[in-house]
């Protein structure tokens, strides 16, 4: 398990956001409201107030302090530096032709859906206990990684969401094949209101908890190794003490979007966020 592990994180580290290579794309193409994650309303298409002439933002030092926790968890999965250097060949949506503009941040949320498969594609095939499908998930990757690399046109055109229909069934197949080797009862709990829940110490191995609501749930000294996180909505969920040793499809936006302690134990996918050194 471990040596797949290794090839995964490997991997994966292709598919980790280089914001020096990219054109403050996440900046500009996506929306966002007045909320407790954004000081302000921004529509798809407008820079950032906060984004500087040289792509960098000018407040990153300080995004919780202005009101922009939104902004700190989140990861493009390298489709920023992906859709910058390759999709238009290094040219800057402030320098190019009419509609340049406009046609990259169409493009990179599409870029930014098939990275985010990349993602837990390349952890499916680290999975030992996935090997009856290696070879479909395999094939998978290859597609998704050369639909990512279409032209603008085909891009902006692409059916993304009958893609990942596609490749979710591969990963269910995947998760479900992984978590058999759990013991004990391994509920589903795919789409479950879990909302506040208190979970303190519950055994969670092995469960599925795919698309479940877990928003300011209490999972303080839960047991989630070998259990399906795919989607799963960790905003405000309490993860101190947690163990998810070997918990897979958990990506670093769920965690950045969760609270956790010293004590929190996290796959070899994932890093520990800075913030939950300092409790904020």
């Amino acid at each position: 398990m471990l040596n797949g592990m290794r090839e995964s994180s490997a991997g994966l580290a292709e598919l980790r956001g280089d914001c020096a290579r990219c054109f403050g794309l996440c900046c500009v193409a996506l929306p966002f409201a007045a909320s407790a994650d954004f000081a302000l309303d921004k529509d798809a298409g407008t820079p950032c107030p906060n984004l500087r002439d040289d792509h960098r933002c000018g407040i990153h030092a300080k995004l919780r302090q202005e009101g922009f926790a939104g902004c700190t968890v989140y990861d493009c999965f390298g489709a920023g530096q992906k859709v910058s250097q390759v999709t238009f060949g290094g040219r800057d949506w402030r320098a190019g032709p009419p509609g340049h503009a406009r046609r990259m941040a169409e493009v990179f949320p599409v870029v930014r859906h098939l990275h985010e498969l990349l993602w837990y594609l390349t952890e499916a095939l680290a999975l030992p206990a996935a090997r009856p499908v290696r070879a479909e998930l395999r094939r998978a990757l290859d597609e998704t990684e050369r639909l990512t690399r279409r032209t603008p046109e085909e891009l902006a055109a692409l059916d993304v969401a009958a893609h990942r229909r596609e490749v979710d069934v591969l990963l269910l197949r995947s998760s479900e094949l992984a978590r058999a080797g759990v013991r004990g009862r391994r509920r589903d709990r795919r789409g479950a209101d879990l909302i506040g829940a208190r979970l303190k110490g519950a055994d969670l191995r092995g469960v599925s908890l795919r698309g479940a609501y877990l928003i300011a749930a209490d999972l303080t000294g839960a047991d989630l190794r070998g259990a399906d996180l795919i989607g799963a909505d960790l905003r405000g969920a309490d993860l101190t003490d947690a163990d998810l040793t070997g918990a897979f499809f958990l990506t670093q936006p769920q965690v950045e979007a969760a609270r956790g302690s010293a004590g929190t134990r996290l796959p070899e996918t994932v890093g520990r966020p800075a913030h939950w050194a300092t409790g904020a």
